[in-house]
């Protein structure tokens, strides 16, 4: 089974969220009893999933259960969403020279009010030109972007990746595409520093963001089903049918 720690919605493949599913059938059907799932409990980070764990085998009635989980659904789709878009518009701004002060205007208006003022924004992501400078800075840590991070914190990475493709030229953001974790995001930058044009770089990756938008609500879903069927003890074939369904 896929360890609690790596599992994350939006990128796994629906196979491997489908086996961890049949995983945890499987040991509870051998372990009789609740230990399974409080451990998933308290090693899921994933918030989907810990959703799903906490109240799918709770003592709610299915039909609460469900209302839950498409409200969690709702609330985890628009927020990866934005952090996405979040992302596109940084490598647009890169592609394109864009002026960061006019970036980040175009950032706080994915949120009903800016994350914080533009001069903190631009304070923090100045501050991250001097992050870099001691020998031994875990660029891992210092510039990995991805959906998991709050999106103030994501905004002023992405501010910075703006600032420095801007003031050293975006050809010397090929030494970042290592640490930035997203596939999205260094794809991203990879294609930008290879000189695709910017208004075709936005429109292709906002294609790319509502095809993982779309395949990532299916996984919700199969997992909910599949969820709610390893509470009713459903036979473990018959989940793998479930799953199946959602299989390609």
């Amino acid at each position: 089974m896929q360890k609690p720690q790596e599992l994350d919605i939006l990128e796994m493949p629906v196979e491997g969220l489908a086996a961890y599913w049949l995983s945890i059938k499987k040991i509870m059907d051998a372990r009789k009893g609740r230990d399974i799932l409080d451990e998933e409990i308290a090693a899921t980070s994933e918030p989907y999933i810990l959703h799903l764990l906490e109240t799918a085998f709770s003592a709610l009635d299915a039909p609460l259960v469900r209302r839950l989980a498409q409200a969690k659904r709702d609330i985890l789709i628009d927020d990866y969403r934005t952090k996405i878009d979040l992302m596109r518009l940084a490598i647009y701004a890169i592609a394109s020279g864009e002026n960061p002060r006019i970036t980040l205007v175009r950032m706080d208006s994915k949120f009903a009010h800016p994350l914080m003022t533009e001069d903190r924004a631009f304070d923090m992501a100045t501050a991250m030109f001097d992050a870099l400078k001691p020998r031994g800075v875990d660029m891992d840590i210092l510039l990995s972007v991805d959906h998991k991070l709050k999106a103030d914190r994501l905004l002023v990475k992405l501010l910075f990746f703006v600032m420095y493709a801007r003031r050293e030229g975006r050809q010397n953001l090929d030494r970042f595409i290592p640490h930035l974790g997203s596939r999205f995001f260094s794809e991203g930058v990879s294609l930008a520093i290879d000189n695709f044009e910017a208004d075709f770089l936005a429109n292709h990756l906002e294609s790319i963001r509502d095809r993982v938008m779309v395949e990532t609500g299916r996984k919700m879903d199969m997992a909910l089903e599949m969820a709610l069927a390893i509470r009713n003890k459903t036979a473990y074939d018959d989940i793998f049918r479930i799953a199946r369904t959602y299989l390609s």
